[in-house]
């Protein structure tokens, strides 16, 4: 789960070997000087620089030492971004971003700035040993990740290179304690007059596996360009991996720009509410996702750990349902304009026909739709007749796809929801109803009955 376009790639003291350079970024040798701090070794290299462990000649203090590459000194733009970098840290200030104390230039020319030495891993390097995290465990890493984003987007500054490998994890403790590094191409929402801008119109900056669209679009970047950036890196958080992946960089693009995002439930155990606010994140329009950082980490609160008052009226409430899980599936090589047009009104259809039929909407993903019915709330349809209640709407949606390259793969199921029930509706908040993984089957005619749905609605299953 390397990230691709790291610019830093920041090894644990036990795994830091000196990295072989290109001939064009001449590293400096042990022993070397910047400013008052020696250098001692190589921790990372990059596109546009490198990362030293350095020591404080006189007070022994310990510190790391970026670098601007020599050949790089000369082109106005990088270094006027690096000198920048510098300012726009020093200027957040925040516990969970990495200090900056000092900056200087070397006899050569080349700038460097002092930061803090931090001990440990990347959340990326985190993610790649252990794997997975819960989604208790991954809101953990994300609050302080959301309280650096949230100063700095005070302070005027939109990173847009958020992913898990520039996220330093000091420590893993309960709270564990992390920093956010790497604002080399962070912009200035507000410059300051006669400041200079140093994105030229269409330039795109970032890491392709985390870029919004608008980054490859070369559109306005603004606060909801990390909230974009958040949801892949909470999709990578519970899945392990990118939410879009492919080894050609071109295909990551487009489907970061057309694809529909795939929900966390299907690669892992997440609740249907999480699988809701890493979707919400990725929206391809930045105004339909969350408008700042604290609107995304109290909905991620909410659905990880629901208020206690929540919870009891969840668990009192655990009721019957029957539940028709739709999934859009794209023909092979089928992964044009055209295809995904017909996946999204497909969708569309069958969500109008799903509420017509008075099924609540437990998830809503760009490939797939769960609807739910409170069997209490339908005296009249007892579980035959919502059978064929949903044989129709199957039938429905297939007659919609047909003559596209889409297919439509239909499952019923009867089990244990939990509901939740409110001025606004039913509101579906979990249950085994709602793990999906762990009772959707596909048949060969695109309709699939459970084992519980064929006992409750007395028919047999299809051999």
């Amino acid at each position: 789960m390397a990230d691709t376009d790291s610019t830093f790639h920041i090894l644990p003291r036990h795994e830091r070997t000196p990295p072989r350079a290109p001939p064009s970024r001449v590293q400096l040798a042990p022993g070397a000087l910047a400013g008052e701090y020696m250098l001692k070794a190589v921790l990372a290299s990059g596109g546009h620089g490198a990362v030293y462990e350095a020591e404080h000649r006189i007070l022994g203090r310990r510190a790391a030492v970026k670098v601007l590459h020599p050949h790089l000194t000369d082109q106005g733009e990088m270094l006027q971004r690096f000198v920048r970098e510098a300012r726009v840290v020093n200027q957040i200030r925040h516990p969970n971003i990495v200090d900056v104390y000092d900056f200087g230039m070397l006899q050569d020319g080349s700038p460097y700035y002092v930061m803090e030495l931090l001990p440990g891993r990347t959340l990326s390097q985190m993610l790649t040993a252990r794997g997975r995290l819960s989604p208790e465990r991954a809101m953990a890493f994300l609050e302080p990740v959301c309280a650096a984003l949230e100063a700095a987007h005070r302070a005027g500054v939109v990173h847009r290179d958020l992913k898990a490998s520039n996220v330093a994890v000091v420590s893993e403790a309960d709270p564990p304690v992390v920093k956010l590094l790497d604002f080399g191409i962070a912009k200035l929402i507000h410059p300051e007059p006669g400041q200079e801008g140093l994105t030229v119109a269409g330039q795109r900056l970032g890491t392709s596996q985390a870029m919004a669209p608008e980054q490859f679009r070369g559109g306005a970047i603004g606060p909801t360009t990390d909230i974009y950036a958040l949801g892949v890196l909470l999709y990578q958080m519970l899945t392990g991996h990118y939410p879009y992946q492919s080894e050609d960089r071109m295909e990551v693009e487009r489907m970061h720009l057309e694809a529909p995002p795939p929900r966390p439930s299907a690669s892992a155990p997440v609740p249907p509410a999480v699988d809701a606010v890493v979707l919400r994140c990725l929206e391809k329009e930045a105004e339909r996702r969350f408008q700042d950082v604290a609107s995304f980490r109290a909905a991620l609160r909410e659905a990880v750990f629901p208020s206690a008052g929540e919870q009891v009226s969840a668990t009192g409430r655990s009721e019957r349902a029957f539940a028709l899980h739709a999934e859009v599936v794209l023909a092979e090589g089928a992964e044009d304009d055209a295809s995904y047009a017909a996946v999204a009104e497909v969708l569309d259809t069958l969500e109008q026909d799903l509420r017509a039929a008075g099924f609540v909407l437990a998830v809503q993903t760009g490939m797939a739709l769960l609807g739910v019915r409170l069997i209490d709330d339908a005296p009249r349809q007892e579980p035959h007749a919502l059978l064929e209640t949903a044989r129709q709407l199957h039938e429905r949606a297939r007659a919609h796809a047909a003559g596209t390259s889409v297919s439509v793969h239909t499952c019923v199921h009867v089990g244990q929801v939990d509901a939740r029930r409110g001025p606004d509706g039913i509101d579906i908040t979990g249950g085994p109803l709602a793990d999906i993984a762990g009772w959707v089957v596909r048949d060969a005619s695109g309709f699939g009955v459970t084992p519980s749905a064929a006992r409750a609605c007395a028919v047999p299953l299809a051999s």
